[in-house]
């Protein structure tokens, strides 16, 4: 009989598996690392600049920091709502003319106290983006059109109301130059904090929540998206539409008073070209231009970041006239340097949505 082995031929052994090199697992994760890079690259371009900002000038403070906020804070509740109105795949022409609007109607109702030319401004605001909701959203019109021709209408009704002069004082006997100075924080932060900024950040701790954990802010990402199947899925698309432009000229209302704490009055020419810093500040915060993709903390910070950009060009100038030596620029650069951010991102964008349109197919 014959001896049979116990042991297992040798084709039937399992080939063990050699432990992947560091160079492979590099490779392995270097799809995931290009992921979060691109999606957090506002927020390492504003870190860059930041620290650029603390290394090169020694002026660059906390006060700085915190002027440059209490500026750029009207651009950015303007972006908020821009924000969500890009999400839908509209725009917005017309925030610029109800900033400067508001801040006419605050102006005029300033004898009444600062809390009655708040709620004036804002319900003016409000009023605009009501009627830019309905010509969207029912009428269906072209966003561009509608909030265009919005614009020239809100910027001759503010002429009219202050019988066409091009601005009007506030009430000195009002409490706005009081609200004006408030700041948060005397006696435990030093400088104490302008009352904007926590305004600014609540603003958008709202916006953020909205997006990410209610219905509209899945229907304001589901409509952008594909507004056609968003319709045949049954989703108010009308309605949402309607509330998206309302938002939008909300925010630009309370810019208004702003606008004219800022001013210490009103004005009706202020706000030109407001609506493309703040498109620009929205896309460079990675919101898409063409719809369903977007983030408020994005926005945020893109607003942040063209500030710091425009604050660094201001203390350029300053360090050039101090040291001798450095780069001046004229005022007319803030406009080239936001232009040329936003033509980088968008043609990002473009080239984004190209591959992601090449894996879908």
């Amino acid at each position: 009989m014959p001896k049979v082995s116990s042991q297992p031929e040798t084709s039937d052994l399992a080939v063990p598996a050699t432990a992947p090199t560091r160079i492979e697992r590099f490779k392995a994760r270097l799809p995931q690392v290009q992921g979060i890079l691109r999606q957090q690259s506002t927020l390492i371009a504003l870190f860059v600049v930041v620290l650029f900002s603390f290394i090169r000038y020694d002026n660059f403070d906390t006060i700085t920091i915190y002027s440059m906020l209490n500026f750029n804070a009207q651009f950015g509740l303007i972006a908020l709502g821009m924000t969500f109105v890009i999400m839908t795949g509209g725009i917005d022409l017309s925030v610029g003319g109800i900033a400067a609007l508001a801040s006419v109607v605050a102006a005029l109702a300033s004898p009444h106290g600062f809390f009655y030319a708040l709620i004036a401004a804002i319900i003016a605001g409000t009023l605009v983006g009501i009627v830019n909701g309905f010509i969207v959203g029912w009428m269906r019109i072209p966003p561009f059109i509608a909030t265009l021709a919005t614009l020239y209408i809100v910027r001759g009704v503010a002429l009219k109301l202050i019988n066409n002069a091009a601005s009007i004082d506030l009430d000195q006997k009002s409490d706005f130059t009081t609200i004006a100075g408030t700041t948060l924080g005397n006696g435990i932060f030093n400088p104490p904090i302008p009352l904007t900024i926590p305004l600014l950040v609540i603003a958008f701790l709202i916006g953020i929540f909205v997006l990410r954990y209610t219905r509209f802010g899945r229907y304001v990402l589901a409509i952008g998206g594909n507004p056609e199947a968003a319709k045949l899925m049954g989703l108010p698309v009308k309605r949402t539409l309607f509330w998206v432009y309302t938002l939008s000229g909300a925010l630009s209302g309370l810019v208004g008073v702003l606008l004219a704490i800022n001013l210490n009055g009103g004005s009706a020419t202020e706000g030109n070209g407001w609506e493309l810093i703040a498109i620009a500040a929205t896309v460079v915060g990675g919101t898409l231009l063409t719809g369903g993709v977007g983030s408020v903390f994005g926005t945020l910070v893109g607003t942040i970041l063209l500030g710091t950009i425009v604050e660094i060009l201001q203390l350029e100038n300053n360090y050039t006239l101090d040291h001798g030596g450095g780069l001046y620029l004229n005022s007319f650069w803030q406009d080239v340097i936001r232009g040329v951010f936003l033509l980088i991102v968008v043609l990002l964008q473009s080239r984004f949505q190209q591959k992601r349109a090449r894996k879908v197919t």
